[in-house]
């Protein structure tokens, strides 16, 4: 190892180093078989309980957030979520940064199968280079908090013209303890079919990993293209958190 990336090494934040040994842990045939026959997967305890608690007592620290949004101001639903400015928590810059490239093989994969030409390379800031150089500069992470009687409509993370095809949600918070309700809804919808729904269940530091837009399907003339959404059903009680780690930036 050269003497430069081992100080680059060292220079990382306790955070950081933590997301990069979390994520090579996971069991990663295991996810690409899930995305590949469902369209999500699901990474358990990617965060420990006190890095769940942490990421959500940021929540109030404006300093943190560029932007705020009140979902029902623009019809999203009912609660609200923060976008993370630039420089990211080290713990979701770490993650971000050790996610994307596990999940890189996999976007340039579907979009092989699906005849699109992009392909993404192999690092997240050589990704990003490509999404600022579009005028996509605007961080993309985001805090979401919803209380009882919220919910997220479904819905896309598009943001521009660069839009990388997968993303993770984290949830911070434990079911049955500190919210019921609330559960990561993903609709897909294949033509001329009726929409699929998958509900998927998750523990505080659960992840779930899922295809932002569309992803390849299998049928007997050839591979198609399905359309998917994801969103959050109504809270019934108490407090959820959950960060969002999206790949590309916006405009």
């Amino acid at each position: 190892m050269s003497t430069q990336k081992a100080t680059a090494r060292k220079a990382r934040p306790p955070g950081a180093v933590r997301a990069v040994k979390q994520v090579a842990e996971v069991d990663w045939a295991r996810v690409e078989e899930a995305l590949d026959a469902r369209g999500c997967a699901t990474l358990e305890r990617l965060v420990t309980p006190a890095e769940c608690e942490a990421l959500a007592a940021l929540y109030p620290e404006d300093a943190v957030f560029r932007s705020r949004v009140v979902m029902a101001r623009h019809g999203f639903g009912k609660g609200e979520y923060k976008y993370f400015a630039y420089p990211l928590p080290d713990g979701v810059a770490g993650l971000r940064e050790a996610l994307y490239p596990r999940l890189a093989p996999v976007a340039n994969r579907w979009n092989t199968a699906m005849g699109i030409e992009v392909q993404y390379p192999e690092s997240h800031a050589a990704y990003l280079e490509r999404c600022h150089a579009a005028g996509q500069v605007r961080p993309t992470p985001l805090l979401l908090r919803y209380e009882a009687g919220d919910y997220n409509c479904l819905h896309q993370d598009l943001y521009g013209e660069h839009v990388f095809p997968l993303q993770v949600a984290i949830l911070l918070s434990e079911p049955g303890r500190d919210f019921t309700g609330g559960e990561f809804v993903l609709t897909e919808q294949r033509p001329r079919m009726q929409s699929r729904a998958e509900v998927v269940p998750l523990r505080q530091g659960d992840a779930v990993v899922f295809a932002v837009h569309h992803r390849p399907v299998q049928g007997t003339r050839g591979v198609y293209r399905v359309n998917l959404r994801h969103g959050v059903s109504r809270i019934r009680s108490g407090q959820r958190h959950t960060v969002g780690v999206i790949f590309h930036d916006a405009a």
